[in-house]
């Protein structure tokens, strides 16, 4: 990227950002930076305000007709049936409704279940796992970072009953991708277990070679769930959007456990916006990129390690205890991820725009010059 496409950049989302005075002046107590969740810094995109702002005269109503058309929208554009779609208050909500089901489905058929998942990762599977007495199987990662699958397969191997697998592809905190030759053909092998993916980072991955595993549902493999969320390159977070793609007899069973009208009117109207909205699409993910950018290249020069990211965060090396690196940089004003055990020599930063990023930097290099990192 050219320096002029850069200041460009920097200007256009400074603006985007709105009142948040932290993209335009030193991170403080009073305006901190908000790098520790993995939002999407540049605020919500002008097609999903007007959206919202224009749904307020029906807010009366049930929005049936509005969680219809956003469901059309994700079928076809991933050509796929309606049927193959189910909305859920965040991705999250899905991933409850399929371990519920899932849960549900192996106590009909008179069978035990387990859930294996690699650690760490995002761990709302596990939780739900373990509020409905589901046993967890979890399976460190390697030494590169990247998921053990021969201990997960062993895992399965000797348990007689149905097993699930839970894949974060980019994972979370690592942001790092299994190659997608190995996670499908995995999926096809072990066609008795249940596969779990979650995509949350699946539209910010670079890496070229990356086929999502929604196209193993276009060739109708049954035992597999995808899940993603509009919460990331969407930035609609606070609106609690997401949707499960899987077969649409899947789909039936989950949809059981979930509530009825789950989605909120705004939160759909803004999704439908945004999800049409190339424009904002392109803006969002550049901005990514370059805030990624620059703070591989801080990386870089001063040393400290980092895995591939694929997502809007990286897991970086910060030499040091990452519980008292976070409490530092809290005193600057700054907010990064928590600890994520057993990795405590790693921090996972998530990016905020390119702006705020560059002020991030300097606390970073300040923090080199104290012996800090």
């Amino acid at each position: 990227m050219q320096r002029r496409e850069i200041l460009k950049l920097i200007s256009a989302t400074t603006l985007l950002a709105g009142t948040n005075l932290a993209a335009k002046s030193e991170p403080s107590a009073q305006y901190p930076l908000l790098l520790n969740y993995n939002e999407n810094a540049i605020g919500m995109s002008e097609s999903s305000k007007r959206a919202i702002s224009q749904s307020l005269s029906i807010g009366s109503r049930y929005p049936d007709a509005q969680q219809e058309k956003l469901t059309e929208q994700i079928a076809t554009a991933f050509k796929l049936a309606p049927e193959n779609v189910g909305i859920g208050s965040g991705s999250s909500q899905n991933i409850q409704s399929i371990i519920l089901a899932l849960a549900q489905r192996a106590k009909s058929q008179g069978l035990p279940i387990q859930l294996i998942a690699p650690n760490p990762t995002f761990n709302y599977a596990e939780r739900y796992a373990k509020s409905v007495g589901v046993p967890v199987v979890l399976v460190g990662l390697k030494d590169d970072l990247s998921f053990d699958i021969e201990a997960m397969k062993k895992a399965a191997a000797g348990f007689n009953g149905l097993s699930v697998y839970y894949v974060c592809n980019p994972n979370n905190p690592t942001a790092m991708l299994t190659p997608s030759s190995v996670l499908n053909e995995w999926i096809k092998r072990e066609s008795d277990k249940f596969f779990l993916v979650d995509e949350a980072y699946a539209e910010l991955v670079n890496d070229p070679s990356f086929i999502s595993a929604i196209s193993l549902l276009q060739e109708k493999v049954k035992n597999l769930a995808v899940v993603r969320t509009f919460s990331k390159l969407y930035a609609l977070a606070g609106q609690r959007v997401g949707y499960c793609l899987s077969s649409a007899e899947n789909i039936e069973e989950f949809n059981k456990f979930l509530s009825f009208d789950n989605a909120n009117l705004a939160g759909l109207v803004a999704a439908s916006a945004v999800f049409a909205d190339e424009e904002f699409k392109s803006y969002s993910l550049k901005s990514i990129n370059l805030s990624r950018q620059i703070v591989t290249e801080a990386l870089d020069k001063l040393g400290l390690s980092y895995a591939d990211s694929q997502a809007n965060f990286i897991f970086h090396k910060v030499g040091a205890d990452t519980r008292e690196y976070a409490k530092n940089m809290k005193a600057r004003g700054i907010y990064v991820g928590r600890p994520f055990a057993p990795f405590f020599n790693y921090n996972r930063l998530s990016l905020g725009t390119p702006e705020q990023m560059k002020e991030f930097v300097k606390v970073l290099f300040e923090f080199r010059k104290q012996g800090l990192v």
